[in-house]
């Protein structure tokens, strides 16, 4: 895995879960959005967004959790719970700049 992560570290993650250490929730990671802005191409990491999704009735809090991908690695993320609309589920995201 690189030093400074970027939305590839991500990709090969879609569609599977990822478990926040000492939390009893579990995420999908649903989306990774990345962002094409004027003056970016010459930096480490052009920004992109984590778009994950949860049970709507545990919701998680606001923090930097390390979180594990199923039967892959863990990453250190600030996850931030998003509104979300449907009822279905909770929404969160994940930032990188």
């Amino acid at each position: 895995m690189s030093a400074v992560l970027t939305a590839q570290d991500f990709l090969a993650h879609v569609g599977k879960t990822l478990t926040p250490k000492g939390q009893p929730i579990v995420l999908t990671l649903v989306s990774v959005n990345i962002t094409e802005w004027p003056g970016w191409d010459d930096t480490q990491r052009r920004p992109f967004t984590l778009i994950l999704r949860g049970s709507p009735s545990d919701i998680l809090r606001e923090g930097l959790y390390e979180a594990a991908v199923e039967e892959g690695p863990a990453f250190e993320l600030y996850i931030i719970p998003i509104h979300t609309v449907a009822g279905d589920r909770q929404d969160y995201q994940v930032v990188f700049n």
